[in-house]
């Protein structure tokens, strides 16, 4: 039987997961850096670098050592701007096996970026600790009541089939969220395992996600942790022209405007450039 067909509510529900780490993590007081290890081969940025499991468990390493707090994993492409190749669960699990359990090895959280339920609990199995859903929930109807049998943590992003520029996307997002909470509440995952993310980039115009990093505190509204991924985004590209492997500079304006405007996480592929940035950020803070 292929792993699509495998019951994600009750495979391996009896197995709970260790005590928090992303929890003990958000008390440090500091912003957190979640590195970014995609093992696909079409991402809109790095797709195909890290096919190979030897260099995504050495790049996973080198992250590590770069001070990422978290690594995040994924094997199917939710590239933001079109064009991702929609993939097996069997597939999306060929690709996870060589590299996830090795990464856990590591010693820091691993969360799984995937919206199949399936797939999320054979990586919990594994050690991994974070569930990172694309859709928040709301597109496969395992996968909040695997979470909350888990116990895991849970990052819920916004998403949208297609950007409508006419939308007040803030509106939006708040009544997405409104919803992927309701989800969760009825699922039984606690709140406290909740983190919001706003999804730049995924159903949005350039605009707009510019728009969710400068108004990213109106989403405080809801108590919990916010992660921001605007690294190597295209609404960088609208700012300033250039290609995604050179948006270096964009991506660490809009992270540390994104940790100044209320972002506990942020989501970056470029960790050691992030972390100094934060760091140096948070040193001029603190001498004021």
């Amino acid at each position: 039987m292929g792993l699509a067909h495998a019951n994600a509510n009750t495979a391996g529900t009896a197995r709970k997961q260790p005590p928090d780490a992303l929890a003990a993590l958000l008390k440090l007081g500091r912003p957190l850096v979640m590195g970014i290890l995609n093992v696909t081969p079409d991402s809109f940025s790095d797709g195909g670098q890290f096919l190979d499991p030897a260099t995504a468990i050495a790049h996973a390493s080198t992250m590590a050592g770069q001070g990422a707090d978290i690594l995040d994993i994924g094997a199917e492409s939710t590239r933001p701007y079109g064009g991702a190749k929609l993939v097996s669960a069997d597939d999306e699990l060929a690709r996870l096996k060589p590299v996830l359990p090795a990464a856990v090895k590591l010693g820091l959280p691993v969360s799984i970026d995937t919206i199949k339920a399936s797939i999320a609990a054979w990586a919990l199995d594994q050690g991994a600790t974070i569930v990172n859903d694309v859709w928040g929930l709301q597109r496969d109807p395992d996968m909040a009541p695997l979470v909350a049998a888990r116990g895991a943590p849970v990052i819920v992003m916004h998403n949208r089939e297609a950007a409508d520029p006419r939308i007040d996307i803030v509106a939006d997002l708040i009544a997405f969220f409104s919803r992927s909470l309701e989800i969760a509440g009825r699922a039984g995952i606690k709140r406290e395992a909740i983190v919001l993310d706003p999804g730049i980039g995924f159903g949005k115009t350039p605009e707009q996600s510019i728009v969710c990093i400068a108004r990213l505190a109106e989403f405080k509204r809801f108590g919990l942790p916010l992660l921001v991924g605007a690294s190597r985004k295209r609404f960088i590209n609208a700012v300033t022209p250039s290609p995604p492997d050179e948006r270096l500079g964009g991506s660490l304006a809009s992270h540390l405007l994104a940790v100044k405007n209320g972002a506990a996480i942020i989501r970056a592929h470029d960790v050691a450039e992030t972390v100094q940035a934060l760091r140096v950020a948070a040193a001029i803070e603190a001498a004021r």
